[in-house]
């Protein structure tokens, strides 16, 4: 499981104002007490790392009811895989595993013991890759940070939620740790086998809530949809190179990419991740510095380090490369897309488009804001531009049809067809009430 971002705790200066006064009743200025620190209720599980307690877990998994609590623990920031080091599971009647995937062949018992069970993840999309990797899929799934948005909670990190809505703190010390090292220490164990302590708990109250607010059939659309969720493929990966920006001119541009292709795959052969190697601080100065010998390789901005040194020969020759590249063969500025373009463009290339937009996106802010839904909850960004840049229609029918076709679940048709072919015959949003 990542970190939880959106945790981190408050800064303490800003909790002070100028005017308060100084003889405050201290009574009144003592901080509420802290919540308890969440603890396993029947210890530390061993680690089932063994074809026998493989077993014995399944069987026991099999024979309980209700739903599953399911957590991964990945190596980001250290390996270039995103496969699974770690998965945990709980479940009422059975109790907690804690299985190490890296020694098994297959986990088809696993799958087989959990068939037809719902699964309990937070932050799905993070989890279902590496788990659908060793043969792990889920038959329903129930994502506790997804109805935390729903519910309109403005922060859903695990830790947050169950802080809020359990009363219980949660330990994240190890939250980056390396989970590809072996043996696993204690202590990560510990953290990892309470990410799934309270799942089921919590789930039951987000059930209610989502109930409550009528936002339970909207939960279940999303969370069907999630089982199909695949990570989405850059065609041109390199783009992202933190410090792009500052990369003028196409020639250089094949500089980054050569240079980002030859640690991607060094990455990839040794299983490391590609920061590890060089950073894209030093893939962008080379690029810029265009430097022609070793020496002059390792004396630029980032080449100081162990990968840097050891690879200079591919470094240099991936510069060449990009030197000699024809001019047809060069990247472009901008990123083919198959998509409309960004939306600063919009103005100069289609400005009735670009007034559709403006009124699109103030209709989405007035619905989040009447149904406690982040915007992009209510509807992807993407599919609201791609609606606005080649509307199918300008009735709510046709736009109807349009957000099915590109993915939009019901409840999200339901709530912003009709606002949307507003915008698109020039229709003000409608005041929120």
């Amino acid at each position: 499981m990542t970190p939880d971002s959106d945790d981190a705790p408050p800064d303490p200066t800003t909790d002070a104002t100028p005017d308060s006064p100084t003889t405050a009743d201290p009574k009144e200025a003592a901080p509420a007490p802290r919540a308890p620190l969440l603890e396993l209720r029947e210890g530390l599980p061993p680690l089932t790392d063994t074809q026998p307690a493989l077993v014995e877990a399944c069987h026991a998994l099999a024979a309980a009811d209700g739903p599953v609590a399911i957590d991964a623990e990945r190596a980001s920031g250290y390996r270039y895989s995103s496969r699974a080091y770690l998965i945990q599971l709980r479940r009422e009647g059975a109790g907690t595993f804690l299985i190490d995937p890296i020694g098994f062949d297959t986990l088809a018992p696993l799958q087989e013991a959990l068939a037809g069970t719902e699964w309990i993840l937070h932050a799905a999309t993070q989890d279902l890759p590496c788990l659908s990797e060793v043969g792990l899929a889920p038959a329903a799934l129930f994502d506790t940070e997804l109805a935390g948005r729903l519910l309109g909670y403005p922060r859903v990190g695990l830790a947050t939620l169950v802080e809020t809505l359990l009363g219980e703190r949660m330990k994240k010390e190890h939250s980056a740790a390396d989970w590809s090292t072996r043996p696993l220490p204690t202590p990560w164990l510990e953290y990892a086998a309470l990410d799934v302590e309270v799942l089921i708990e919590l789930r039951e109250v987000l059930t209610r809530e989502l109930r409550e607010a009528g936002k339970d059939d909207w939960a279940r659309q999303e969370f069907e949809a999630l089982r199909g969720f695949t990570p989405v493929v850059r065609s041109e990966p390199w783009r992202r190179t933190s410090g792009l920006h500052r990369v003028r001119g196409r020639r250089l541009l094949a500089a980054v990419r050569e240079l980002w292709e030859v640690r991607d795959e060094l990455a990839q052969a040794r299983d490391v991740s590609p920061g590890r190697i060089i950073g894209d601080n030093a893939i962008v100065a080379a690029a810029l510095a265009e430097p022609t010998t070793r020496a002059e390789l390792l004396a630029t901005k980032g080449f100081h380090g162990r990968g840097a040194q050891r690879y200079a020969d591919r470094w240099l020759a991936a510069l060449m490369r990009a030197r000699d590249l024809p001019e047809d063969q060069l990247p472009v500025r901008a990123p083919r897309t198959d998509g409309p373009p960004a939306p600063r463009a919009w103005a100069e290339r289609d400005p009735v488009a670009a007034g559709r937009l403006v009124l699109a996106r103030e209709g989405m802010a007035k619905l989040s804001e009447e149904h406690q839904v982040p915007a992009e909850n209510l509807l992807s960004p993407d599919t609201v531009r791609r609606v606005m840049w080649e509307p199918a229609g300008s009735d709510e029918a046709a736009v109807a049809g349009q957000l099915r076709a590109l993915g939009a679940r019901e409840w999200q048709v339901t709530l912003t067809a009709a606002m949307l072919a507003g915008a698109i015959t020039g229709a003000k949003p409608a005041a929120t009430e």
